[in-house]
């Protein structure tokens, strides 16, 4: 919990920096990047985690790899979080950027599950229907589970909006052996 504390704080410096230049997508895209890197490639994890590398040299490596391609002060914002010894953090850091980004552009992500997959046109098609029922921009993440036989269940953070078949036959099913 601490450290998700810690995370959130650093991301709303970040988000707060990013604001002021009017920069906060290409932020968000330039947190994302660095927290992947860290995370697919081990070679660098142990670079900013190690001991042996002092803190000044890795802020000196983070510069000179992220030279011309990130604003100056997205690198001093990455030299200090390794000055502090939280570099560790930075997946979660970027976690906590990307929901103060979502609050900002009123945007959402729902995790939509149906029978089976579904062409372009008609995810589109879902989209649009959940944002305008949801009064916000959807980012809709796909998924398929053949399980729930047909229609289509939405969760969009701790609410689920459950309109699969399986669902209307088993409350059909109660509604027959109560009444029977």
């Amino acid at each position: 919990m601490k450290s998700v504390t810690i995370a959130r704080n650093y991301a709303e410096a970040l988000f707060e920096a990013a604001d002021a230049q009017r920069q906060t997508e290409s932020y968000g895209e330039f947190i994302d990047a660095i927290a992947g890197a860290v995370e697919s490639d081990l070679r660098i994890a142990v670079a900013l985690d190690s001991p042996r590398v002092a803190k000044a040299a890795k802020g000196e490596i983070l510069r000179k790899a992220l030279e011309g391609l990130v604003p100056d002060e997205f690198v001093r914002f990455l030299e200090a979080v390794v000055r502090r010894g939280r570099q560790g953090l930075l997946g979660e850091i970027a976690v906590e950027y990307q929901r103060l980004l979502d609050t900002k552009l009123n945007r959402v992500h729902a995790g939509v599950t149906v029978a089976k997959d579904l062409d372009e046109e008609f995810e589109t098609d879902i989209v649009k229907r959940l944002t305008r029922a949801l009064g916000k921009e959807v980012r809709a993440h796909f998924q398929t589970d053949k399980a729930i036989l047909g229609g289509v269940v939405v969760r969009v953070g701790d609410r689920v909006f459950d309109g699969s078949l399986r669902r209307r036959l088993t409350a059909m099913r109660r509604r027959m052996l109560a009444a029977g």
